[in-house]
């Protein structure tokens, strides 16, 4: 996964929006956060892995995959914020093995963690714990990669359509 080209093209958009909504010198990372832990919570939804209750399966592949690039995207915005863009992600066959439920939960400890104290090893650990569930999910980097280029289109062309 060529994560350089992906922090680039997410800088373009974030740039986009700033100029979109004149956002210029405002702090946004609280709301960068927010966003990230509702989105997190739409991915778990369209899974469905934790309604044990329930028959229904998950959502399709593409349908979670647009989900899961939807957190791509704030992961990357907030890397970018905190100049935390230079590092290869080391993905843990430890976290890949553990059960789907396990995993999101994992990833609000450290959205937590990193909330609490902004460090680059807690954003990399945030980062890496995210690509193991897509891992986990079954797609591939270039599956993410695909879905993240798809979806970084569509939010550019909301920007001119006025979303």
């Amino acid at each position: 996964m060529n994560l350089q080209n992906l922090f680039a093209m997410q800088e373009k958009l974030d740039q986009h929006i700033i100029e979109q909504h004149g956002l210029h010198n405002e702090p946004l990372l609280s709301e960068k956060l927010l966003a990230l832990q509702v989105e997190i919570a739409e991915l778990a939804n369209e899974t469905r892995c934790f309604k044990f209750w329930s028959n229904k399966g998950p959502s399709s592949k593409e349908v979670i995959l647009e989900e899961y690039v939807d957190c791509l995207h704030f992961i990357l915005t907030i890397g970018i914020d905190e100049k935390y863009t230079d590092f290869n992600p080391n993905i843990s066959n430890d976290i890949i093995k553990s059960n789907t439920t396990d995993q999101f939960l994992n990833l609000y400890i450290d959205l937590n963690d990193f909330i609490i104290c902004s460090s680059k090893d807690h954003y990399e650990t945030l980062f890496e714990d995210f690509l193991s569930l897509g891992i986990s999910l079954g797609f591939s980097e270039e599956d993410i990669e695909r879905g993240y280029y798809k979806k970084n289109m569509i939010n550019h062309e909301r920007q001119v359509s006025g979303y």
